[in-house]
């Protein structure tokens, strides 16, 4: 009988290093995968589609006796993350790109390129889990075991057909107990950090990226008003800010926060500290994962960004596609362009973007 084949994406971090080793010794025929998505002279070794990241990659492939590909994609990722990472900002939003990767590149491109190989699964090293409900004849996504470390927030998106193909080999897992396994299993990225939030811009300096790739007006100095539309002072440029912000908008005497963007525009409205926080929003796009949950009125734990509490909250459909989100307490900085999912226990139900 035929061992099933599966496609680890390796980053030549500790994670997707690990996974590939746990799923070779569950007997498994492994194949890493290296996506190179950035140039290597654009970006630092410390990224995970970095130089260094793909060299460790090779190295704990041939460690483990598996073969190893890297491949290039960095045309694609320009086209569908970096393009839309961009055009966020210049529309006045804030944009969450490892969602759009995740869904894009590695369950998208990458599945694709497995298909090809003729691996019937693709795996990473995200803490999560994927079951199946035989009642309903659905898979679902649940939180990794490391509450700390979970990334089933990134992963709202994916498709039943993605999560069919999918393994997450580490997600019953904590981060120490990978660390360990690592160590166990030889390699000498056991202790490497973690790398970047954002893979591919440099030091974290979002402003210096895209200062050079986006529409000039987005980047041109406009006035900053108050939210009863005084003439505060004028700002840098509307790409430049985002909800909650407070640096950079100038001194008033008083703490005050970016609490909208218009870019039509070109203003800023600020307010001070309790007109940051606002009770509901409107999300679009929105991927149910587990439909049958998914009524009118259904009582939710809603999260509206990766480092936010989750919090109690009621989603209502809308037409298009939408949903109107209403919190038990008001949340602060809810911002358009980022991601907000939906939680019933451990399980995502669905989410969708803050619109």
């Amino acid at each position: 009988m035929r061992k099933k084949r599966i496609v680890v994406a390796m980053s030549g971090g500790v994670d997707s290093s690990t996974a590939a080793c746990l799923l070779l010794n569950q007997g498994y025929d492994v194949i890493g995968v290296s996506m190179r998505l950035f140039s290597p002279e654009k970006i630092s070794d410390s990224g995970c589609c970095g130089v260094q990241g793909i060299d460790d990659a090779k190295s704990v492939a041939q460690k483990i006796g598996i073969p190893f590909y890297a491949l290039d994609y960095e045309k694609e990722f320009e086209k569908k993350v970096i393009s839309y990472f961009c055009k966020e900002y210049e529309n006045g939003r804030t944009p969450n790109p490892c969602v759009v990767c995740n869904e894009e590149m590695k369950f998208g491109i990458l599945l694709k390129k497995a298909e090809s190989l003729g691996a019937d699964y693709i795996a990473t090293g995200h803490y999560a889990r994927i079951g199946y409900d035989k009642s309903n004849k659905r898979y679902f996504l649940k939180k990794g075991k490391d509450k700390s470390k979970d990334q089933s927030y990134f992963l709202f998106s994916l498709s039943q057909e993605q999560l069919s193909r999918t393994l997450f080999p580490l997600g019953n897992y904590t981060k120490n107990e990978i660390r360990q396994l690592a160590k166990k299993f030889g390699l000498r990225i056991h202790d490497k950090p973690a790398s970047q939030e954002i893979c591919f811009v440099e030091d974290a300096n979002y402003r210096e990226f895209i200062r050079t790739r986006i529409n000039a007006n987005k980047t041109k100095p406009g006035i900053i008003v108050d939210t009863k539309g005084n003439i505060m002072g004028k700002h840098k440029g509307i790409a430049f800010y985002t909800i909650g912000q407070r640096e950079g908008i100038g001194s008033y005497g008083k703490p005050f926060y970016v609490v909208a963007i218009d870019s039509g525009k070109n203003k800023i409205v600020i307010g001070e500290k309790d007109e940051v926080f606002s009770d509901s929003l409107i999300a679009e796009d929105i991927n149910w994962i587990d439909p049958i949950r998914a009524g009118i009125g259904v009582r939710v734990k809603a999260k509206i960004r990766y480092q936010h509490s989750e919090a109690d909250a009621v989603v209502s459909h809308l037409n298009n596609n939408r949903v109107k989100v209403r919190f038990a307490k008001p949340q602060r900085a809810i911002t358009p362009g980022q991601a907000v999912v939906f939680y019933k226990g451990d399980k995502v139900i669905g989410g969708g973007w803050i619109a």
